[in-house]
């Protein structure tokens, strides 16, 4: 499951694609609006992606991830729009038949995903000041 989606992430409807009776481990990473950056305050988060490309990249994400790893089910959910502090911004879920598998996979995911995929973000800060961010490059894990 691949998606960029303007409605909240719900956790439990990512695990459920994650169901397989081969699988002996899932890893599911959330992504959310925090308070603080560096210091800073937030108020809120403004995502904004060119679906089409997003999408692509991310589908590349996925068959990499899966040449990599021997996953079974992948599942990577973005959201878009203004976001208030504490909700979801990103999901990865990764099942696999074995736990190193599963972690190494969803942290590669997510962190590949924040340096290749065209999702653009704007801090909104409590001084009234706004920033776009992206790509934040994080170097990715091998």
């Amino acid at each position: 499951m691949i998606s960029i989606t303007t409605s909240p992430i719900v956790p439990e409807v990512v695990l459920d694609e994650m169901n397989s009776h081969e699988a002996g481990a899932i890893c599911l990473f959330l992504g959310t609006v925090r308070e603080l950056t560096a210091g800073r305050r937030t108020v809120a988060l403004e995502y904004e992606a060119y679906p089409e490309m997003a999408l692509r990249k991310l589908a590349e994400l996925e068959s990499e991830a899966r040449g990599r790893w021997p996953v079974i089910e992948i599942a990577i959910v973005h959201r878009v729009g203004r976001l208030e502090l504490g909700e979801v911004s990103v999901a990865v879920a990764v099942n696999s038949p074995h736990r190193q598998d599963a972690f190494e996979a969803c942290r590669w995911l997510i962190d590949t995903l924040k340096e290749r995929v065209p999702i653009w973000k704007k801090e909104e800060w409590s001084d009234g000041s706004e920033e776009w961010i992206h790509p934040h490059p994080e170097p990715a894990n091998p």
